[in-house]
């Protein structure tokens, strides 16, 4: 799952009813002290790869990928994925549902399709190939081919969907190959933002979270005590100060925030009911007893929201926080297709019970989830906990080891290297062994950490919260805390001035590790890791011609770098005045821009975080040959930092309309949506046609021409990547 707290799930003591996750944990085992990167994308390709994320180029997001070994965000030919192991073995490899690691400018119908499922040796694949994905009108992909499939169906949610597949693949599975292994990878979009949910799952939840985060975390810590899913005397770890005592808050907040929570345990009971269909469908054909079942999640709780939620997420990629009274706008309908939301930051560390901090920092609030193993034929422990430490790379070789595959020393012509991972098979029935992963190292946009024996080395970069990205610091600056975890699991006793040597060797090793695996140089700009990705990518290029109908379901990273930049978008049409529909679109209702035709009329339209328009309409248009362009000319945002200018419409030369554009998006409009010629695809850009399912132009289009005029990016780095620090 996705940033899921651990103290979300009711097993480890959460709040929210996790029924069917529930009872895999009575047949099976859960793991107290398993963590993983702090962060997706990296998770993601780690629990595959069985490798350690910056050896396999995954330092960070695919999204903030730079061009260094451990960040470019290119899994090594030598590091491939334990599914191509398996593909090997004779197995039959099932991905559904979130797959991220593969860098966006690669997610389009002509690939490259190496690191792609397919790649990395699943035989087939449904989900969406992005950080995440409205669970309305989601944008996936069947292999390489784009499709849309909720489009005609009333009560579709894409957990549903998921599950749907996933009965659909196994049933045809034992149907046609029952003498076949199968791997199936099942990672949904919960709990990642947007938090959405089917209503009456929400109102089931109505008012259960009234008591605020402050009781809710005591709640959970006194649970997790007495199921002993954390060890006997754990402190719960102290409130930081960045997050509000629930009682200093209004009435208007409290509501607010109350129903932000109702909104993602509605989300993450119903994720949960999909889980149960699965389990019962390996029940109904045989296959349950004999297969091994991981349930995990790729970090802690997200404190992305920030300290009001949003309803609707793009502000934060953006690096802004959303105002309160337009998050109070969408109180009634939060959580459902109006909105994009995320809860605040206080509900984020309430789920990361008893830890303290959230998802990309490696304190255990950001790298410390819940993990739950069943496999009856193999695990003859029901219901017990297990407390040996244990990190993501391990569970790729712990499947190895189960299934007896063999480690092929060479995969596709390449020298494979060597597992990071140890498996977990040992820990199954004894809960007294020691572990046989004694040290971890960890960092995540400059947030690093080492756990040796018992003892945690840690520091926040910059002190810098997830909800703020864009920040820098000097590295050498920061302050390493020290937790003696073995007689403090909940990290709330920081002993670096009692320890200092201790705190020493660890970081000395820390710095050790850190050569080894490709961490080096660190850089902690991400807004310029994201925004500049375009540009990168693109170099001088200046002009980028699309023809439709193939000219869909392009990543935004792989369309035209337009933000920040002068430029033009021109297109001629032969009309009749009967023509209407999408010329070109980039975003979705959450952001972006497109330019299109309406009673006779041209308009241009950007959207600025879903309820702010900018927007030009023509005249009505003139018969025949008629030639469209949109100019915009940069001139910096009202707001320091943002890009911003002027926007000019022009019908065959002439310039019908012009305004002008404030502030606008610095680095994305969303995290699925696409660019998109003729049609406008997922959700609509423009809400003057939002009743109408991508609006496709009903005429003939021939070309759109899409050309940069300012002759260098507007929006200046604050740092150079040759000057990344490497100390």
């Amino acid at each position: 799952m996705d940033d899921t707290g651990f103290g979300h799930l009711s097993s480890f003591g959460g709040l929210c009813e996790t029924p069917n996750i529930d009872k895999l944990a009575d047949d099976g085992v859960r793991y107290n002290n398993f963590h993983t990167t702090a962060l997706c994308s990296p998770s993601r390709a780690t629990i595959m790869a069985g490798r350690n994320h910056h050896r396999i180029g995954l330092g960070s997001h695919s999204l903030t990928a730079m061009g260094f070994p451990g960040y470019n965000a290119f899994a090594p030919e030598s590091g491939k994925s334990i599914a191509k192991h398996l593909q090997k073995a004779g197995f039959i490899n099932y991905a559904i549902g979130k797959w991220d690691h593969t860098p966006l400018y690669e997610v389009s119908e002509s690939g490259p399709f190496d690191r792609w499922p397919s790649g990395e040796g699943f035989d087939h694949y449904y989900g969406f190939m992005a950080a995440d994905a409205d669970n309305y009108r989601s944008l996936l992909w069947r292999d390489h081919n784009p499709i849309e499939d909720w489009e005609g169906k009333m009560d579709y949610h894409l957990s549903e969907s998921m599950a749907d597949e996933f009965i659909r693949n196994i049933t045809s599975h034992v149907s046609v190959s029952p003498d076949k292994p199968f791997m199936m990878f099942w990672a949904p979009v919960a709990m990642h933002s947007p938090h959405q949910a089917p209503q009456k799952y929400i109102d089931y939840y109505k008012g259960k979270f009234d008591m605020g985060w402050d009781n809710a975390r005591e709640i959970i810590h006194a649970a997790q005590l007495e199921m002993g899913v954390i060890p006997e005397g754990t402190e719960l770890s102290p409130r930081i100060p960045e997050i509000p005592a629930w009682e200093t808050l209004n009435a208007e907040e409290q509501k607010l925030y109350a129903r932000q929570m109702e909104v993602f345990a509605a989300m993450l009971t119903h994720v949960d009911e999909q889980v149960g269909r699965m389990i019962e469908t390996l029940k109904r054909t045989g296959q349950y007893d004999n297969t091994i079942i991981f349930v995990t999640a790729d970090n802690g709780s997200s404190g992305e929201g920030g300290l009001a939620g949003t309803f609707n997420e793009t502000y934060v990629l953006n690096g802004l926080q959303t105002p309160f009274d337009a998050n109070m706008s969408h109180y009634d309908d939060w959580g459902g297709p109006n909105t994009y939301p995320h809860f605040h930051a206080g509900w984020a560390m309430a789920g990361n019970t008893p830890f303290k901090y959230f998802k990309q920092i490696v304190h255990n609030g950001g790298i410390a989830d819940a993990l739950v193993i069943t496999w009856p034929k193999g695990i003859k422990s029901k219901g017990e906990v297990r407390n040996q430490y244990h990190h993501i790379t391990d569970i790729g070789a712990t499947i190895m080891d189960v299934t007896g595959t063999p480690f092929f020393d060479e995969i596709d012509g390449h020298k494979q290297m060597d597992l990071d991972g140890v498996s977990m098979k040992y820990s199954f029935d004894d809960n007294v062994a020691p572990t046989n992963h004694p040290e971890q190292y960890y960092e995540l946009f400059g947030n690093r950490a080492l756990y040796k024996d018992g003892w945690k080395a840690v520091t926040i970069h910059g002190n810098r919260m997830p909800w703020i990205i864009n920040a820098t610091a000097s590295f050498e600056d920061d302050v390493w805390e020290l937790y003696h975890i073995d007689e403090d699991f909940s990290e709330s006793h920081n002993v670096a001035d009692e320890y200092p040597e201790k705190l020493e060797e660890l970081k000395a090793r820390w710095e050790e590790l850190a050569w080894e695996n490709n961490v080096y140089p660190l850089y902690d700009d991400m807004i310029q890791r994201i925004a500049k990705q375009q540009d990168r990518l693109f170099g001088d290029r200046k002009v980028f011609t699309y023809y439709p109908p193939g000219a869909v379901r392009i990543a935004e990273k792989a369309s035209p770098p337009v933000k920040g930049r002068s430029h033009t978008i021109e297109t001629t049409l032969n009309l009749t005045g009967k023509e209407e529909g999408v010329i070109v679109a980039c975003g979705g209702f959450t952001g972006g821009y497109t330019l299109f035709i309406k009673n006779n009329k041209v308009y241009y339209d950007y959207n600025y975080y879903h309820g702010l328009y900018y927007t030009m309409e023509s005249p009505s248009l003139p018969k025949g040959e008629v030639d469209i362009k949109f100019n915009f000319i940069e001139t910096g945002g009202v707001t320091p930092g943002l890009p911003g200018g002027k926007g000019e419409l022009y019908i065959n030369g002439n310039k019908v309309d012009e305004t002008d554009l404030p502030d606008m998006h610095i680095s994305t409009f969303s995290l699925s949506e696409t660019f998109d010629v003729g049609i406008d695809a997922g959700t609509p850009v423009s809400n003057k046609y939002r009743i109408t399912n991508h609006y496709p132009y009903t005429g003939e289009l021939d070309k759109v021409v899409v050309t940069l005029t300012d002759g260098n990016n507007k929006i200046e780095e604050s740092r150079d990547f040759d000057a990344a620090e490497s100390d």
